[in-house]
Parts: structure tokens; C-alpha cells; sequence
């Protein structure tokens, strides 16, 4: 079902994540991805927009996308989806927050593990499910109307990196290669740092894109900045 959406972008913490709120512009429900940190900055949001949020929902439980999940679940009192591969990576939570220097917060609880589903629908809000393990081990994109939320697997201009536990390299170039086969270049792609693009872009200027496409096999050679 076609509707007017409307995507906003609260760039929280220290990390500079980006927390996303998509609207239905009509009746002004939303959904929540990745809300990051600097949850009173997003409260305030949604409370001067007069937003109806539905549920929340995370591309990966790194610390720096879930650190505000719990006071909005609480708050709002909303479900929150995360991929069941993401348990291990969110039961380490407070050793990563402790590792970075940075708050321990609330560690959310999951209402919902995502695992063989394709999609899910939020009122008119229809959910596609992309699995793109590699960053974490249950790293997901969300696909909704013309805009994909792909979390840290893509970025403008480089890629997630994989040296954090959990992460794979290889698992991480067929994540990128089946976007690439798959989804419509087009499209928006709304990454977890930094600007907007869109993958027909990113197929020509990225290096790290444009160098798994002439050599998809060889896992040892290619090197991440992010």
C-alpha cells in the first residue's frame, strides 16, 4: 500500500549513530529504528511532532543503537524487534559500554525475536526483512517503500567493519553482494553514521563495493576503514 511517508533523522551519542523515525504523514504513526542514545532528544521529538509510534526496531544491538530502546519502550510502551542471532551481542552489552568508556543504560528486553520471517506490517506500514549478517551476526535491513535501513552494513563511501566480536568478513561481502543483486539501486539507503545514498551510487564510487564485484572470492584482500 503506497502512502506519504516521512523519514527524520536524530543523529545521538557519541558515536553519532543515526536514529530514524518513518512516519505515515497522515495519521502520524511512526516507527523507531536503531534509536541510539540521547533518549530525552528523542522524546522531545516525537512529543513536538505529536508522532503515535508503533514498535521499534533494530537493524544490529551494537551499544550505540540501543542505548535509548529501553526508556522509549517503557515510556511509549512499545515492542521491540531485534534479530535472534543479535542475542549474543546484546548480552554483552554492558561489557561493550564498559570497553568504550561510554553510559551503561537499561539494557532493553526483546518482545520480539525476529528469525525466518520476510516481513512484517506495523498498521499500513509494510516491513521487509533483508538478513546482512557480517557486521554482527544478526544484522538485518529494513526495506520500506523506497528506503532500505541497512544499520552498519553499508555506509556512504565504505562498509561496516568486522573486527569487533561477532563480526565476519566473508559473511559480510555476500551481505553486500546480495544487496547488490537484489535490491532495486534506487532506492534510498539510510545508513547507522553519516549521509544518505543510494546503492546505484555506491556501486560505482564505493571502493570497498566496487572491488567485491571484480573479485567476489578472494575474503583476505579487503580492508575496512570503518
Amino acid at each position: 500500500m503506497k502512502f506519504d511517508l516521512a523519514i527524520d533523522r536524530i543523529v545521538t551519542g557519541p558515536f553519532q549513530e543515526n536514529t530514524f523515525l518513518i512516519r505515515d504523514v497522515s495519521s502520524q504513526k511512526a516507527l523507531i529504528i536503531d534509536p541510539g542514545d540521547d533518549e530525552n532528544v528523542i522524546i522531545d521529538f516525537i512529543n513536538n511532532e505529536k508522532l503515535k509510534p508503533l514498535a521499534i526496531l533494530n537493524t544490529h544491538a551494537h551499544l550505540d543503537h540501543i542505548g535509548a530502546v529501553s526508556k522509549l519502550q517503557s515510556l511509549f510502551d512499545l515492542p521491540f524487534y531485534l534479530h535472534k542471532n543479535e542475542k549474543m551481542i546484546l548480552d554483552m552489552y554492558e561489557q561493550s559500554c564498559e570497553m568504550f568508556g561510554v553510559e551503561v543504560k537499561q539494557k532493553p528486553i526483546v518482545d520480539f525475536w525476529i528469525s525466518d520471517h520476510k516481513s512484517l506490517t506495523f498498521d499500513k506500514f509494510q516491513v521487509n526483512i533483508i538478513k546482512t549478517p557480517g557486521h554482527t551476526p544478526g544484522g538485518v535491513c529494513y526495506e520500506i517503500e523506497e528506503h532500505i535501513f541497512v544499520g552498519d552494513t553499508l555506509f556512504h563511501g565504505s562498509v561496516g567493519r568486522t573486527d569487533l566480536p561477532g563480526g565476519s568478513l566473508s559473511q559480510l561481502k555476500d551481505s553486500l553482494l546480495f544487496l547488490i543483486k537484489t535490491v532495486n539501486h534506487d532506492k534510498i539507503i539510510h545508513s547507522g553514521h553519516g549521509d544518505d545514498t543510494k546503492l546505484k551510487h555506491e556501486i560505482i564510487s564505493n571502493p570497498f563495493l566496487t572491488y567485491m564485484q571484480i573479485h567476489p572470492y578472494e575474503n583476505n584482500r579487503l580492508h575496512q576503514t570503518i
